[in-house]
């Protein structure tokens, strides 16, 4: 199982999947943070549409996710994009955004209920000393997310990193193109080459214990 691990097929599938899990989080905790702080703290028209919307990925199949992103990059506008600028479809910014899909909706919900916990009489504190709304955010109500934050990125990361029905769809599963380790697994088992659909199974595993154990500790 080690000397699969080795195979430059399965190592260009662990540096994609670093490198594209780390920027799915990133994008989904740029989302996230203020989205959860509006879901907690203010009341608007429409946000039970909104609410209903962030589940969405959340309850739908995975491989429905995956068919709806394809079928959403064969509109026109985004068709032309694809011709006329860079490709999505079956290309790296593909796995990005399949893993996106899922995992800023996972982000949203932590950072909901985080800011939910905290009492917004700091805040309004702050206001009454003259901090505006968007200082009292940054310099009050962030600090005191920084656990939630560390959170909801790390449960983002992780699942990420477990998503396999969006990517397969909507990515492909190209050796040395799309290829990442859930889609690896898959590879690998279809080819009967056992030993290394479980030596990558380990290592997800492995990462995913790593995980739980941080998201416990914070």
């Amino acid at each position: 199982m080690l000397e699969s691990l080795r195979n430059p097929n399965i190592r260009y599938a662990i540096k994609l999947s670093l490198i594209s899990c780390t920027i799915t989080t990133i994008l989904a905790m740029w989302v996230a943070v203020p989205m959860g702080y509006l879901l907690a703290r203010t009341q608007f028209w429409g946000k039970t549409l909104v609410d209903t919307l962030v589940d969405i990925p959340v309850v739908l199949p995975p491989l429905v996710i995956g068919l709806s992103l394809l079928i959403l990059f064969q509109t026109r506008p985004l068709q032309l994009f694809q011709e006329h600028v860079f490709g999505v479809t079956y290309e790296v910014p593909s796995v990005i955004l399949a893993q996106f899909s899922v995992s800023a909706a996972f982000a949203v919900r932590t950072m909901r209920v985080t800011f939910e916990q905290i009492s917004p009489r700091t805040e309004q504190v702050a206001m009454t000393l003259g901090c505006t709304r968007s200082q009292a955010f940054w310099r009050v109500a962030i600090p005191e997310a920084r656990r939630g934050i560390l959170t909801a990125a790390t449960l983002s990361w992780a699942r990420a990193l477990g998503e396999f029905g969006p990517i397969l769809i909507f990515s492909g599963a190209t050796r040395f193109r799309t290829e990442v380790l859930s889609t690896t697994v898959w590879l690998e088992f279809s080819v009967g080459n056992l030993y290394a659909g479980i030596a990558v199974s380990l290592l997800m595993m492995a990462a995913a214990f790593v995980v739980l154990i941080l998201m416990r500790a914070l």
